[in-house]
């Protein structure tokens, strides 16, 4: 069980803050099909603050969205203690602080996993956050900047000792970025420093990988990320479906999900990519998502998808 302040996680599976991806449709499909707990996608504290209309879609929520947790990344200890006030106005559970993010634009602006690189910077973002906030704080971090500084047991023990009440730890380093192997052992090496829960993160892509992340490293919960895109079905202990029926009929509830909470084009946009992470895989995806380029709307999207797996079009009686 993952236990994040007065949060009980029964099956410690958790949906990863995916940028651009981990949107109030997405988050309740994959909690629909098992995730115990949802990561919104990074919002910014300076966005977030200054009240960036963007950055305020982002950080929205429903009833049925929870539990949930928000993700700040910013490199500014009083910005990011401000963001954190804002958020726990918010009908949230928990606020996490990105020091995880290797992409270049966010390490640039001194955020992101950069801040495992200034530990002291870093820890007075914390600080700050959870100054600032009602809610339990969590922190994501990577095993370190590169091979040579692996600081993830440092970086975990002063997370701990500054407040946070639980650590995610993706076993790569920054210089990693998605690519190369995962060290678990640092992993289980954070397990067994700190008394606060940890997520184990990176290359769990089946049932099997999720066991065999607890197994190696100890850790108290499982955070999916990549795996979980055209295969929210990661998070079920019965697994993906045999049948073209069952995934064309989640698919089809995510695109019902993605109209009602996005807007017109922002739904569009989500269902062609989400179409063609559900069809990943399967013979002739390559076509079908050159044709999801040119739709206008997210029923052309519906039709393809049933074309392609040869479903009758519905029509009204």
């Amino acid at each position: 069980m993952l236990v994040i302040g007065n949060l009980k996680i029964e099956n410690g599976l958790v949906l990863a803050p995916l940028a651009g991806i981990s949107d109030i449709p997405f988050r309740l499909i994959c909690r629909s099909l098992g995730a115990g707990l949802v990561f919104s996608e990074m919002i910014s504290a300076s966005g977030l603050v200054h009240g960036n209309a963007s950055t305020q879609s982002i950080s929205a929520t429903i009833p049925e969205d929870h539990p949930v947790v928000m993700q700040l990344f910013g490199s500014e200890p009083e910005l990011m203690g401000e963001a954190a006030a804002i958020l726990s106005t918010h009908d949230i559970n928990a606020i996490d602080i990105n020091m995880g993010c290797p992409v270049k634009k966010v390490v640039c602006r001194g955020a992101g996993s950069a801040l495992l690189r200034d530990l002291e910077l870093a820890e007075r973002i914390i600080r700050a956050v959870v100054k600032n906030s009602t809610l339990p704080v969590t922190v994501k971090i990577r095993t370190g900047w590169d091979s040579d500084s692996i600081v993830a047991v440092e970086t975990a023990l002063m997370a701990e000792a500054s407040g946070a009440s639980c650590v995610t730890v993706h076993g790569r380093t920054s210089r990693q970025l998605f690519g190369g192997k995962v060290d678990r052992q640092v992993i289980r090496a954070v397990k067994e420093a700190v008394s606060i829960p940890v997520i184990g993160n990176g290359d769990v892509a089946s049932l099997e990988g999720i066991e065999q992340m607890r197994a190696e490293t100890g850790c108290d919960g499982v955070m999916i990320g990549r795996a979980a895109l055209g295969n929210p079905w990661i998070f079920s202990p019965a697994g993906a479906p045999s049948g073209h029926a069952e995934r064309m009929a989640v698919a089809f509830r995510h695109f019902d999900l993605i109209e009602k909470y996005l807007s017109p084009h922002g739904a569009l946009v989500s269902a062609r990519i989400n179409a063609g992470w559900y069809v990943k895989g399967i013979p002739g995806c390559s076509q079908l998502r050159k044709q999801l380029f040119v739709v206008r709307d997210v029923d052309e999207v519906r039709e393809l998808l049933r074309e392609f797996f040869h479903m009758p079009t519905q029509t009204s009686s």
